[in-house]
């Protein structure tokens, strides 16, 4: 049987070493992003809301609801034919895991609902899938799925709940997610207590849409 010389068994051993399995991506890795690692630039489908900055394209439009009297803007939704993405977003501390304390808290509130939830591996870990009782346009009980998906970034938590024909997916592709890769962050330096909501702002160019009758 032939033998390894010295000098290849050094060779051999200096590849051993080297041959370190590469670092995991992060789930953040293709978006979304904070401001401080992309800008939109001169890209003008972006929208402005302050806290958000969404990339507008064709497929879906955009909705900005007000939370209670006040008026103020908590969440955007993109609406597509068939499902729509609420997105909001709030304050965490710089040591993450705010996104597991909240998931934590949004399931209790589901089961307060007589609803179900279950906690999923999805492409930004773990998420939660929920289904809440809810009455149909047509005056039909049953219950509403949804995919709830928390992402943490630099001090901040993006929570972004996929409804409609979307939510019985379990994936990063599609209209919506893609929508949901494009998001940039814009935290601000200011100090700011965990969990507490950034609100949004109204593009200085939004037209407010008739109410229906």
């Amino acid at each position: 049987m032939a033998r390894l010389r010295k000098r290849d068994r050094e060779a051999e051993e200096v590849d051993e070493v080297d041959a370190e399995p590469e670092a995991p991506l992060e789930p953040r890795h293709n978006g979304p992003w904070d401001s401080a690692e992309k800008s939109p630039g001169e890209d003008e489908s972006y929208l402005d809301l302050g806290h958000l900055l969404v990339r507008g394209q064709e497929g879906f439009t955009f909705q900005l609801p007000a939370d209670g009297e006040n008026g103020e803007i908590g969440s955007v939704v993109l609406v597509s034919d068939d499902s729509a993405l609420e997105l909001r977003v709030f304050a965490a501390t710089r040591s993450g895991g705010l996104w597991d304390e909240v998931r934590e808290d949004l399931a209790e509130e589901v089961t307060r609902l007589g609803g179900e939830s279950t906690v999923v591996d999805g492409p930004y870990g773990a998420e939660l899938h929920i289904a809440v009782p809810a009455t149909s346009p047509e005056g039909e009980e049953g219950l509403q799925p949804s995919r709830i998906i928390g992402i943490e970034g630099p001090r901040w938590l993006l929570r972004a709940t996929v409804l409609g024909a979307a939510a019985l997916e379990l994936t990063d592709t599609g209209l919506l997610m893609g929508a949901l890769r494009d998001v940039i962050v814009v935290r601000g330096a200011e100090p700011r207590i965990p969990r507490e909501a950034l609100l949004l702002t109204l593009p200085e160019n939004a037209v407010e849409s008739p109410a229906e009758d």
